[in-house]
């Protein structure tokens, strides 16, 4: 099972969640969770952001699908149902996130995963939806949903070996991108290349940063385990 900060390729993605992950919302896969696939790099499809420090996503709805000889998606108002009826994937979140407002429902947790370059991926951890609204955009309106990070993970992540108990805020996309091309995608220790991962050189709880790539580093999953046995 993948941990936060831990790299993936797509296939190994798709292979954690059990299914072909072809969209960038998904509501209700296995396990009871939903997933989401986010980013905030140059060029992204989606005005995707992070703030607080890393503790909150702001994720926007998706647009409806590309048809040939259709309009330009980016110039249609985003839908929470689609022209049968039912909820689009922006619906069902938005139904979710609208529940947990009105104290009906508890909150939807949402595995994150967030594309860092061409076929590569990293996984964000686990967020709670909270709240949804809707927004002007271009002349158009979108949706946008307000995911927060859950320091407790859910209860399949919380006594994984290796796991950042202390994660509660994610790595910004630049300094991931930023030790990423400093490490040239590999171990730092042993060179590997696969099973890496986003490591803090000091701990969240012994006071290290997640915003400065001076105290982050990759590590392979064996080397990454090393480490934290030495930390007493």
């Amino acid at each position: 099972m993948l941990v936060p900060g831990e790299v993936a390729s797509y296939l190994e993605m798709c292979r954690e969640e059990g299914v072909n992950l072809q969209r960038g919302m998904n509501f209700h896969l296995r396990r009871g969770m939903s997933v989401i696939l986010m980013s905030v790099r140059k060029g992204a499809p989606y005005k995707d952001r992070v703030e607080d420090d890393g503790r909150v996503l702001i994720y926007e709805g998706h647009d409806i699908p590309a048809e040939r000889g259709g309009s330009d998606p980016k110039s249609v108002d985003q839908q929470l149902r689609n022209p049968r009826g039912g909820l689009t994937q922006n619906g069902l979140f938005w139904e979710a996130a609208t529940a947990v407002a009105r104290a009906s429902a508890s909150p939807e947790f949402v595995r994150v995963y967030e594309k860092l370059r061409s076929g590569i991926w990293v996984y964000n951890g686990v967020f709670r939806l909270i709240s949804a609204w809707e927004e002007r955009s271009d002349g158009r309106r979108v949706f946008k949903y307000r995911l927060e990070i859950d320091p407790d993970a859910s209860p399949e992540d919380a006594d994984l070996p290796g796991r950042d108990v202390d994660q509660t805020r994610l790595i910004p996309t630049p300094v991931k991108l930023e030790v990423w091309k400093r490490d040239r995608g590999r171990c730092v220790e042993c060179g590997g290349t696969t099973n890496l991962h986003f490591d803090h050189i000091i701990p969240y709880s012994r006071g290290g940063s997640s915003l400065v790539s001076e105290n982050i580093q990759l590590l392979c999953a064996r080397h990454n385990l090393v480490k934290r046995d030495r930390i007493v």
